[in-house]
């Protein structure tokens, strides 16, 4: 038999899915609630703690609890890395007008806030593993926040790797003013003359620590998606590495496999 604060998380969530609460609407308070559902107070919040954790509701410091607005679906789907490919060696007027980003979510070019640090840095142990090159090696990190412009938590957390050695021949590669880079990756790495060969992901869940769960707002006991992409050339080298953190709240993972007929 459900308990009675899962009675009151019931109700409550039924009215949000039924639209009669809607994203942004203020619930009563917490005393309102206790006194219109005939409960303690101590019952109300465990029913709210509920529909927190489910990502319903948020509360808001000194202004109360209300229904959370959805954010901006991600769809990631393994074709990305293709249609990427296809746009590196179009003209710059071309990839200017739209991106990954804009291609996993829907949403234009105006719609986004963007930004990008690059620091060099030595390579350490797995790094040296990852590009098969010797402890120490100079590599370019770039990190990368893109966020909609209506909302203040970035889609991702993105933290790429460059080997210095192949792409300094392009100034412009080592210089985070020239982000965002029409066409992404694949159009630096063309620059410099890289072309793709093969894209490995892998993709792992965790607990988000407490510094990723409040830049990417994520309602409590909501896991993250760890995403490593290793981008290999038509040498078999590897040229490019990601780390990317994925709030588990608004991505969805897409695989699509083409097979080989018989």
């Amino acid at each position: 038999m459900a308990k009675a604060y899962e009675r009151i998380a019931d109700e409550i969530r039924s009215s949000i899915r039924a639209g009669e609460l809607r994203p942004g609407d203020r619930l009563p308070s917490e005393a309102q609630l206790a006194e219109d559902h005939r409960r303690s107070v101590p019952t109300i919040r465990d029913a709210l703690r509920v529909l927190q954790d489910e990502g319903l509701i948020e509360k808001q410091h000194g202004r109360g609890t209300f229904v959370r607005k959805p954010r901006t679906t991600v769809q990631r789907t393994n074709e990305r890395h293709q249609w990427e490919k296809d746009r590196a060696r179009e003209p710059e007027d071309e990839r200017l007008k739209t991106g990954s980003t804009e291609h996993d979510t829907g949403l234009t070019v105006d719609d986004l806030v963007f930004h990008a640090s690059y620091a060099e840095v030595r390579a350490d142990k797995e790094l040296a593993e990852v590009f098969g090159m010797p402890d120490g090696t100079p590599l370019i990190q770039r990190a990368y926040r893109t966020r909609y412009a209506a909302e203040n938590a970035p889609f991702t957390l993105v933290t790429s790797y460059l080997v210095r050695a192949y792409v300094e021949a392009n100034p412009d590669l080592l210089d985070a003013a020239n982000e965002p880079w029409p066409g992404g990756t694949q159009s630096q790495l063309h620059s410099v003359g890289i072309e793709l060969d093969r894209i490995e992901e892998r993709v792992t869940a965790r607990p988000p620590s407490p510094e990723e769960a409040e830049e990417l707002e994520l309602p409590p006991g909501t896991s993250v998606l760890l995403l490593r992409k290793t981008s290999y050339d038509t040498d078999g080298r590897a040229v490019e590495m990601s780390d990317v953190t994925l709030p588990g709240d608004r991505t969805e993972m897409v695989f699509v496999t083409p097979l080989e007929r018989w």
